[in-house]
């Protein structure tokens, strides 16, 4: 019994030493871990670069980098009064899939070439003619914080889909307008637009063409740093959105 006493004794005197041992508050809850910040997902890498290109070729953030064509300017003019800079497309020859594997049909975003359009947006594009489609181009973007592709236009239409709860600030001709995901976005031929992510994380839109080519003029306009276009983004941050934010054209 003596020894057991000893035993018990020694436990008792280790446990409050413990209890006013520097660093502890003795009867005070303990403080919870410090919050661990948000990783931010590493930027991808573009496929194609300048060691790519072919005799004449100008390869550029992953594009292949056109001087505007002509006759396409003057089309552009009919629409918009911006200046076409040059028209940008997926570069590199390619061998269209035999589609008759099943790797043929099921693709992987890594599968897809990977281009750079502005700061903070990548693009996963699924060039429709490279990979056995007749009328459909899609593209995965990758937008940051803040990250914005330059202004530009499609001879066709296009649709961006939007799936997570996200703010997005875009500009179609003259209007910009802030939306909040889901969603999905309608923008006509040869309509200037663009979009910038507002959100703390990073956002995968999905934008859909009917044409089997990727391809896109690029405009001597930015519509976010206006007046309006910052003071939109300040309501944005304070939670202030509507997702039908105007109901006029949006006019070229």
């Amino acid at each position: 019994m003596g020894s057991l006493r000893v035993i018990v004794g020694a436990v008792v005197v280790a446990l409050v030493l413990l209890g006013c041992s520097p660093g502890s508050d003795s009867g005070k809850t303990a403080a919870p871990p410090p919050v661990q910040a948000k990783a931010v997902l590493p930027e991808p890498v573009v496929t194609h670069t300048q060691a790519n290109a072919q005799p004449g070729e100008k390869i550029d953030h992953g594009e292949l980098i056109l001087a505007p064509d002509p006759t396409r300017a003057q089309l552009h003019a009919q629409h918009h009064g911006y200046k076409v800079l040059e028209t940008r497309r997926v570069p590199g020859p390619f061998q269209p899939p035999a589609m008759n594997r099943i790797s043929d049909f099921a693709l992987s975003k890594s599968d897809l070439d990977v281009i750079n359009p502005g700061p903070g947006e990548y693009v996963h594009v699924m060039e429709g003619q490279r990979h056995g489609y007749q009328n459909l181009t899609i593209g995965i973007t990758y937008t940051a914080t803040g990250g914005a592709p330059p202004m530009h236009t499609h001879m066709g239409e296009e649709s961006h889909v939007l799936t997570s709860g996200q703010k997005i600030m875009y500009a179609l001709g003259d209007s910009v307008f802030v939306m909040e995901g889901p969603y999905i976005i309608n923008i006509p031929p040869m309509m200037p637009h663009s979009f910038t992510n507002l959100d703390q994380d990073v956002a995968e839109l999905v934008v859909i063409f009917p044409t089997n080519v990727w391809e896109y003029e690029v405009l001597d306009h930015f519509p976010f740093a206006s007046d309006q276009a910052k003071a939109l983004a300040e309501e944005a941050k304070h939670g202030h959105t509507h997702n039908h934010p105007h109901d006029e054209s949006p006019g070229h």
